[in-house]
C-alpha cells in the first residue's frame, strides 16, 4: 500500500486556450496577440506539433491564413521535464534576479547540448546553478534567447520564466529585422588587416554560401538586409582591435562582414584568411579560436522595464592576442 508521502506527482495539466479572431492575420501573429507570455517561436513550435486547431480542424501551418469571425483553439502542454544533467561547471555571473541571469560566456563552451556535445554546456552548468531554471524553450534549449558561437567569448542573457522567455525572444528577434531601439549588442574583435577607415557601416544582402550550405556570404543576389557599424578601436601590427556594433543580428555576421570586405578576424577557422606574416601567424595558432568577443548586452527588462546595461571585459586571450600584435 503507498503511503501518502509516496504519492505520484499528479502531472500538470495542458493549459487550453479558445481565440476569436478579430481581424486577418496569419495563424502565428494571432495567437501571439493573445498569448503574450508565449513567444512566436512557441508558438510556431505549437501550430508544428499540431496543438492548433482552426475552426475545428488540426492546421500546422504557421503562415495559415485566419479571418474576422474564424475560432483557434490551443492547447499548450505543461512544461518538459528537463533531462539535461546539471555539471558543476564555473560561470561568471554578472547579473541574476528571478527572471533572468546575465553570464560572460568564456570561449570553448557550447551554448546548448547537440550531437557531439551532450555535456559540458552552457545549459549543463545553467542546470547546475539556476535551481529555478525552467524547461523555456525545449529540453536541450531551456531559457536560451540567443547564442554565441562556442569560441565567441563574451555577454549572455538566459530567461528563467515563460513571460522572461517570450519578452526577450521577440527582442532579438525583432534586433534580428534591424528594428530600432529594443536589444543593444557590441563586439570587440582584432581583425587583420584593419579596416580601410576609421569608421564605417557595411550594408548588404546576407544569406547562405553559393557552394558551402554551412557558411554564410554577403557576396549573394537575394536575402535578408545585413547592417554592420563598425569603428576601429586600436592599430596593431597589420591588423587591429575593432569595435562592431550590430544593426541586424543574422548568423555569424561580423565575421562574414569582416572577412567579405577584405579584414577577417585573425583565428578565424571558417571565414578567415591565410595569415601575412609568421607573427600573425604565431598569435592565431596560440589563440587557437576567432578573436571575437561580445563586450556590450543592452535591453530592457522583460518584468519592470528598466533598460540593463551589462559589459564583458576582454579575456585574458585576446588581451594576450593584441599584446603580442601591439606596435612598436
Amino acid at each position: 500500500m503507498t503511503g501518502p508521502d509516496e504519492l505520484e506527482e499528479e502531472a500538470e495539466p495542458s493549459a487550453l486556450h479558445r481565440i476569436e479572431v478579430v481581424k486577418a492575420s496569419r495563424l502565428d501573429a494571432a495567437i501571439t496577440a493573445v498569448l503574450a507570455e508565449t513567444s512566436r517561436a512557441q508558438v510556431q513550435r505549437l501550430i508544428e506539433d499540431q496543438h492548433v486547431q482552426l475552426n475545428g480542424t488540426v492546421v500546422t501551418k504557421t503562415g495559415q491564413k485566419v479571418r474576422f469571425g474564424d475560432v483557434i483553439d490551443v492547447t499548450v502542454p505543461p512544461p518538459v521535464a528537463l533531462e539535461v544533467l546539471p555539471e558543476n561547471i564555473p560561470l561568471v555571473v554578472l547579473y541574476e534576479d528571478a527572471e533572468l541571469i546575465v553570464i560572460d560566456k568564456p570561449a570553448g563552451l557550447v551554448v546548448h547540448p547537440a550531437v557531439g556535445h551532450a555535456t559540458g554546456t552552457l545549459v549543463n552548468a545553467l542546470m547546475f546553478h539556476c535551481k529555478d531554471l525552467s524547461g523555456i524553450g525545449g529540453v536541450m534549449r531551456p531559457g536560451i534567447v540567443h547564442r554565441l558561437d562556442k569560441d565567441t567569448s563574451g555577454v549572455m542573457v538566459v530567461t528563467k520564466t515563460d513571460r522572461a522567455h517570450a519578452h526577450l525572444t521577440e527582442a532579438f528577434a525583432a534586433k534580428s529585422r534591424g528594428d530600432k531601439g529594443g536589444i543593444e549588442r557590441s563586439y570587440l574583435a582584432i581583425t587583420s588587416p584593419a579596416p580601410p577607415q576609421k569608421r564605417g557601416a557595411l550594408r548588404t544582402l546576407y544569406g547562405r554560401h553559393a557552394t558551402n550550405r554551412k557558411k554564410f556570404s554577403s557576396k549573394v543576389a537575394t536575402g535578408k538586409t545585413a547592417v554592420t557599424h563598425w569603428e576601429t578601436v586600436e592599430p596593431l601590427h597589420d591588423a587591429a582591435l575593432v569595435k562592431f556594433v550590430l544593426e541586424t543580428g543574422r548568423t555569424h555576421q561580423i565575421r562574414v562582414h569582416a572577412s567579405d570586405h577584405g579584414w577577417a578576424l585573425v583565428g578565424d577557422p571558417v571565414y578567415g584568411h591565410k595569415p601575412r606574416d609568421e607573427r600573425l601567424a604565431e598569435v592565431a595558432r596560440v589563440l587557437d579560436r576567432q578573436a571575437l568577443h561580445a563586450a556590450v548586452l543592452a535591453f530592457d527588462h522583460p518584468v519592470t522595464g528598466e533598460r540593463q546595461r551589462f559589459e564583458a571585459p576582454l579575456p585574458p586571450d585576446l588581451i594576450a592576442a593584441k599584446a603580442a600584435l601591439a606596435l612598436p
